[in-house]
């Protein structure tokens, strides 16, 4: 997030809060742009400048500079609320109509407006989920986390291990996350609304109860203050993981690939959705496979099948799945 904010700040927020809270007589003593007692991860601190009796670069002309930490929660509330839509709306939609498959929408279980219930249910847990995790993102932005800068910090390599060990320790997290959610005492609290949809589309990927997403989420938030990683290598991991969540929910059945064996596909993830209580890794198959809760997908388990048995009785599709064209009227 401290990412976020200096690219935005410069461009858009500088002028947003000068607008709304203007300095008195437009004065140029605006404060550092970085975390307070920050550097290690933050924006670099210009109070050198100041100190020297020089006019600070960063300055914005705002009551609220930027390191004030009201400017700096509304900030990250702004953008978490509006990045998270964008990704969201964007790659659902790449998703829904150029990857699932739309027959399923013939399922028996599949719920009438689900694709509308779907959005309503993630624009309406994504606010929420936000401000749960407010605190960890204005604690990177203030400095707090281990995020740093310069990659010569700790050399090329160390951007491959923290990759690997941002990965791994995410996707052990979130397994027994998801598996003690599906618990009797857990499951009808917080992470039953989830599986209200039994045959998924790329739309679900965000209709979680509120606490559900947010608990899921924390081996994301949590990782930055245990384990250094560079800051700009973070921002497109949490971006992609995001993009993956959408992925995972696509309902593709597509089977046989090698890959299967390790990572946890659309096919797994189909199957989560049907069955419950498999299949609860994030990335990869191997915490489900030492654990006992693995189930490999298979072309017989394809919900597929049940959907075009709805769409032969209602005479639109033949015996091997082709649609039916209907004559045309005269």
């Amino acid at each position: 997030m401290d990412v976020a904010l200096e690219l935005l700040d410069p461009l858009v927020l500088d002028k947003a809060y000068a607008w709304v809270l203007p300095r008195p007589g437009g004065g140029s003593t605006g404060g550092a742009p970085g975390g307070v007692g920050g550097g290690n991860g933050s924006y670099s601190d210009p109070t050198s400048l100041l100190n020297a009796g020089g006019a600070s670069p960063y300055s914005n002309e705002s009551l609220w500079p930027r390191d004030n930490i009201y400017r700096q929660i509304i900030s990250i509330l702004v953008v978490t609320q509006l990045g998270a839509t964008s990704l969201y709306f964007f790659f659902s939609a790449l998703s829904y109509y150029f990857i699932f498959d739309r027959r399923l929408e013939y399922h028996p279980r599949f719920l009438k407006n689900q694709v509308r219930q779907e959005i309503k249910s993630s624009m309406s847990a994504v606010p929420f989920i936000n401000i749960l995790t407010l605190p960890w993102f204005l604690a990177e932005v203030r400095g707090k986390s281990l995020l740093y800068a310069d990659v010569a910090e700790r050399g090329y390599a160390w951007l491959f291990v923290s990759t690997v060990l941002y990965m791994a320790f995410n996707d052990i997290g979130i397994y027994w996350i998801h598996r003690l959610e599906h618990h009797p005492s857990v499951y009808k609290y917080i992470h039953k609304p989830h599986h209200k949809w039994i045959v998924p589309t790329p739309w679900a990927a965000l209709a979680f109860h509120p606490l559900d997403g947010y608990v899921q989420s924390m081996p994301y938030h949590i990782f930055p203050f245990i384990c250094p990683i560079q800051r700009y290598l973070y921002l497109v991991l949490f971006v992609a993981v995001q993009i993956w969540t959408i992925l995972i929910h696509d309902g593709d059945m597509i089977t046989g690939h090698w890959t299967e064996k390790f990572i946890n596909s659309p096919a797994h993830h189909t199957l989560h959705h049907i069955y419950f209580t498999v299949n609860y890794g994030q990335y990869f198959t191997w915490a489900d496979s030492y654990f006992g809760s693995h189930r490999a997908p298979d072309p017989a388990l394809d919900p597929l099948h049940d959907a075009l048995k709805v769409m032969r009785a209602k005479g639109l599709v033949d015996e091997q799945g082709n649609p039916i064209e209907k004559p045309k009227e005269e």
